[in-house]
């Protein structure tokens, strides 16, 4: 039987209005600060290194807040540099917010921006049909392997784009993080085309095929306490965004919604603390090189 649950994609004002949500409760931005504030600076030198320009793609750069903090730590590190910028976003919401945010930015004139409205399999596709030999020094693909089915594929099709000392990053919830936990144990009864990923998944494919790369820890625990709290609509986009459903409290049967609660109340998923249900969620960065 096919279930009546849609994906959370399938609607840009819910699937925005879900993020923003995400956001204000995690502090997986204070995660993304520590990677702007410690581990970048310790992968740019070897990156710019006889540059005068560094040609950056952003797989999936979403409404590019996370993409000018990185220039924005390049640029104060290494003010000579120029950057040839290629957005890749599929949702023309966030892309025209991206848009407005580099309009109302002063200072970036030393990045080009080129925009790429599509997926990065369309992405993908177009590079190789036009026969397209730039290369990369940085390219970035944040929490974007979610509706990825060929991680093989993709991974070595933009591993192959990278110049010499270039680096390919890729962040993901951990396998140990409870809405990963969440999502694997209910696979069969969330959204078709949700693959699921985790960087554990991808760290055994990259060991098989003998990849070598780097993988840092970056904490993001979510507050989810208004999801259980009945009609609240805070709680109910989270629970969209754990679930990528639209409007899962509304549209999945009492038992699957009753499930999945409770499964996020597990001590291995969260902790309970002064009136607090806090997810417990880790995100991890892997760094890879050129391939050779």
């Amino acid at each position: 039987m096919a279930s009546p649950l849609k994906s959370l994609i399938t609607d840009s004002d819910r699937y925005m209005a879900s993020i923003n949500r995400y956001k204000e409760c995690s502090i997986g931005y204070q995660g993304m600060q520590k990677f702007m504030d410690k581990l970048l600076p310790d992968l740019l030198p070897s990156i710019v290194k006889g540059k005068s320009q560094l040609n950056v793609l952003g797989v999936g750069s979403g409404t590019g807040d996370i993409d000018l903090q990185l220039f924005s730590t390049l640029h104060q590190k290494y003010p000579h540099v120029t950057v040839d910028n290629e957005v890749v976003e599929p949702d023309p919401q966030p892309l025209r917010i991206y848009k407005d945010l580099v309009s109302q930015t002063p200072g970036l004139d030393y990045i080009q921006f080129h925009w790429n409205e599509m997926t990065l399999q369309e992405f993908q596709k177009q590079w190789k049909e036009k026969k397209i030999n730039k290369k990369m020094d940085l390219i970035h693909m944040f929490q974007v392997m979610y509706y990825v089915v060929d991680l093989e594929g993709v991974i070595s099709f933009y591993q192959s784009l990278l110049n010499k000392n270039g680096k390919l990053l890729i962040t993901l919830a951990s396998c140990d993080s409870g809405s990963v936990r969440m999502r694997e144990a209910y696979k069969n009864q969330l959204c078709p085309g949700e693959t699921n990923p985790s960087t554990g998944k991808i760290k055994k494919l990259l060991d098989s095929k003998g990849v070598s790369y780097k993988s840092y820890i970056l904490p993001s625990d979510l507050d989810i306490t208004d999801i259980f709290t009945e009609g609240d609509e805070n709680g109910e986009m989270l629970l969209d965004f754990l679930t990528n459903s639209y409007h899962f409290g509304k549209t999945a049967s009492p038992e699957l919604k009753a499930g999945v609660m409770k499964f996020l109340r597990r001590p291995d998923c969260s902790v309970e603390s002064d009136g607090k249900v806090t997810l417990k969620i880790n995100f991890e960065l892997l760094v890879l090189d050129q391939l050779i």
